[in-house]
């Protein structure tokens, strides 16, 4: 009996394929644990909250890490997804040969509208099982940042993070790596976000 299955790609596949021409950038594809998966239109309110997050990060941080802005990480899970915002470690130029990978990664951010559920979930997971140490969800809908840390794996092998913060509005937050920075999440929940 034949069992159909899903094919599935590593890395240097997913790499073939954009190097071929059969991805292109305006495919809006990422590489999550080996399956091509389609990237959801980002909205207004998306945007404009990535920019100003952007914007803001690059003032706080300046040359002590390298601001990526929807660029792909490389994740020892087959997967390469390009986060919203990525804080690395060193300067841009150290990622000529390769995007960072966990060990080069202070903060993973995802701006979350419609896809709050997969930032929550299959996000979350896939983060936390390569170790990314601090992850970030910017929850428009909910007007809040949720803060994930120390990432684990359970009894039943699932993996997710031990700690989670609930920063709203009208707070501050230190920037894991740069305590000294501190992040005004007002500046990212414009009123007009509030959809």
């Amino acid at each position: 009996m034949n069992v159909v299955t899903p094919k599935r790609f590593t890395i240097a596949e997913y790499h073939r394929l954009i190097e071929l021409g059969f991805l292109t950038k305006g495919d809006r594809i990422e590489l999550i644990r080996g399956e091509l998966i389609q990237m959801t239109a980002k909205g207004t309110p998306h945007t404009v909250c990535s920019s100003i997050l952007c914007r803001q990060l690059d003032r706080l941080l300046g040359d002590g890490a390298v601001i990526r802005g929807q660029d792909p990480i490389t994740l020892p899970n087959q997967s390469e997804p390009e986060p919203d915002v990525v804080i690395a470690r060193g300067r841009d130029e150290d990622y000529l040969a390769h995007h960072p990978y966990p060990e080069d990664i202070f903060l993973v951010i995802e701006i979350s509208d419609k896809t709050i559920d997969y930032d929550q979930t299959i996000k979350l997971s896939l983060y936390a099982e390569a170790g990314i140490s601090d992850y970030w969800i910017v929850n428009l809908p909910a007007r809040q940042l949720e803060r994930h840390s120390q990432p684990y794996q359970n009894a039943q092998s699932k993996f997710s993070y031990l700690s989670k913060q609930i920063s709203l509005s009208n707070q501050s937050v230190a920037i894991p790596g740069f305590e000294d920075a501190l992040l005004d999440l007002n500046r990212l929940f414009p009123e007009s976000a509030n959809e």
